[in-house]
């Protein structure tokens, strides 16, 4: 029995952080048993700290629903090397889009989320983002940076400021270099 156990536990662990693709980043307080129907079923009692929110997932249904380990800190750093890259943005609906957008954010892959925080980014100098667009980049942003924070043990602020860094590293994302100079030239005047 006890052999069982451990294999449906996938070798999660009491206090261990996990990403659970639709809710992000959790922790798990305990593993517990609760009879339903009357049949023992074992638990994870995941905690969600920033949505306030405990979820219980069957043991047996982790692999169903995708919950998987932090991402390693070379998948965490290809997540960052992918915000430098150039934005995809397909000439599709919008509404299309943004259902692809949201299938990536609640795949709970880092790379994918990474993806869709690159694409949706808007530097100062760029238009502004419409209110779905913005809402989907912070969704992104939100759980690209706790899976950061908890993988490096930096606050979320910490893993934002790493996150814009890198955004800021990627292709077109400031003013052309002729208006820089020409803003150069203004103060100096």
């Amino acid at each position: 029995m006890t052999i069982k156990k451990t294999t449906q536990r996938q070798g999660f662990k009491t206090n261990e952080f996990i990403v659970y693709p639709a809710h992000g980043v959790g922790q798990i307080l305990a593993i517990e048993e609760q009879e339903v129907a009357g049949a023992k079923l074992e638990l994870f009692v995941i905690s969600f700290i920033k949505d306030k929110m405990t979820l219980r997932v069957p043991t047996a249904k982790i692999v169903t629903v995708g919950m998987r380990k932090l991402a390693e800190a070379p998948l965490v750093k290809k997540a960052l090397e992918t915000l430098k890259g150039r934005a995809r943005v397909k000439r599709t609906m919008w509404s299309r889009r943004a259902q692809e957008y949201e299938a990536k954010i609640n795949s709970g892959d880092i790379v994918a989320i990474a993806e869709v925080v690159r694409d949706l980014f808007r530097s100062d100098s760029q238009p502004e983002q419409s209110y779905s667009e913005r809402q989907l980049y912070e969704a992104a942003l939100d759980r690209l940076s706790r899976e950061i924070a908890a993988v490096q043990k930096v606050t979320e602020t910490e893993a934002v400021k790493e996150i814009e860094a890198s955004l800021a590293k990627g292709p077109r994302r400031g003013p052309k270099p002729a208006e820089e100079a020409d803003a150069v030239e203004e103060e100096a005047a």
